[in-house]
């Protein structure tokens, strides 16, 4: 695959640059490692390019940046959470995560900005209620919070 893009996200590691690559590009379909040195690794996402640099231990992820993942149903939701959460990763509030590597997420199902941005503003209004009561986004918990009168 070759990267279209003069554009990448750049994210910084303490030495395990090429295993988040790894397990990134396992998840996500239309992804792949491109190259890896001793010092980065390039990858895509679903065809967005990224740079993992092994920069050392002076730089720590945090949340003011995210890598925001659009799901298509509750299967996919669960089975992005359950991967990037595993193995010393961390849940947060209302779609967010930390995978084991101190990457923040988000897994955001497709029909959360839908029902959002309906116009029926009090059903939008009892799916945001409802979702800042969650962890991982419940499909069928937003439906049925948009749903009740």
């Amino acid at each position: 695959m070759s990267i279209s893009s003069a554009l990448s996200v750049c994210l910084w590691y303490d030495g395990n640059a090429e295993e988040a690559a790894r397990l990134y590009t396992s998840l996500i379909p239309n992804s792949e490692i491109t190259s890896i040195s001793p010092m980065m690794v390039t990858f895509t996402l679903d065809g967005v390019p990224f740079q993992a640099l092994n920069g050392g231990p002076q730089f720590k992820p945090t949340e003011a940046a995210s890598i925001v993942i659009s799901t298509k149903d509750q299967e996919e939701t669960d089975r992005l959470w359950s991967a990037l959460t595993a193995d010393g990763g961390s849940e947060g509030r209302c779609a967010w995560l930390k995978d084991r590597f101190g990457v923040s997420w988000q897994i955001v199902p497709q029909i959360l900005p839908q029902l959002l941005g309906a116009a029926d503003r009090q059903a939008a209004d009892r799916t945001l209620q409802a979702m800042l009561k969650m962890t991982k986004i419940d499909i069928k918990a937003l439906e049925s919070a948009f749903n009740a009168s």
